[in-house]
């Protein structure tokens, strides 16, 4: 091969390697597909929604009982049991894969004096009581969280409205310090009734429950138009 010859190879070799490299952006400046569709990237925090203005999930304050927790969702179980025809036991991603997804903005108020607006995403907590069958005796629902904390609703609280167990805010999944995996967008209710990192929900016949705050004076019923207080 002479050296003319050889000047044109390396020539067109050049040509070619800098059109693949323009057509395709460069090698490792995009993620290739995975087989059957395009790659899932992270969801992006949105503060405006349908011509509302959303605060940030940096405006909540941290005041759980024991810190944030830190949920390993490979081994994450939720529960639904108690006065039901059968006890459930979910894992993260079945709960994402049977269950219907809802949005809503609702406003989170503390009665630390502080409030929070966002869009929440989640399952309807009536549709996992629903799938276990409610045994006619049950009036109460008692929520347990892996820190320990518990609280309880009503029955028809649940049954009667949309209240969603939030898996997203803002279109991005719930961080640790927000409740991940699970949070209850308690709507209509002070802060202390939105438990974080659910892990059981139990259905029971005692109206009389009161959980970590209730017992310790605050109202059972924390209705957002009366005091947090019980009298």
């Amino acid at each position: 091969m002479n050296s003319k010859t050889l000047a044109i190879l390396l020539i067109a070799v050049v040509i070619i390697v800098t059109t693949v490299f323009f057509l395709f952006g460069g090698l490792g400046s995009r993620s290739i597909s995975p087989p059957g569709g395009p790659m899932a990237l992270p969801g992006v925090e949105v503060r405006e929604y349908q011509g509302n203005d959303l605060s940030s999930i940096n405006d909540f304050r941290e005041n759980s009982i024991r810190g944030p927790q830190y949920v390993n969702t490979s081994d994450y179980r939720l529960t639904v049991t108690g006065l039901t025809n059968k006890t459930d036991v979910y894992t993260y991603q079945e709960i994402l894969v049977k269950y219907p997804n809802y949005t809503k903005i609702v406003t989170l108020f503390c009665v630390e004096g502080w409030d929070t607006t966002i869009l929440w995403e989640g399952v309807l907590v009536r549709d996992l009581i629903r799938d276990a069958g409610i045994d006619p005796r049950a009036n109460t629902v008692i929520f347990t969280a892996r820190d320990g904390y518990t609280t309880s609703f009503p029955l028809d609280y649940l049954m009667n409205h949309d209240i969603l167990m939030a898996y997203k805010m803002n279109n991005v999944t719930l961080p640790a310090e927000r409740g991940y995996p699970f949070q209850l967008v308690a709507q209509d209710k002070w802060g202390y009734k939105w438990i974080k990192w659910i892990e059981k929900i139990q259905v029971t016949d005692d109206p009389n429950y009161r959980g970590y705050w209730e017992q310790r004076g605050y109202s059972n019923t924390a209705d957002l138009e009366k005091n947090f207080f019980s009298k």
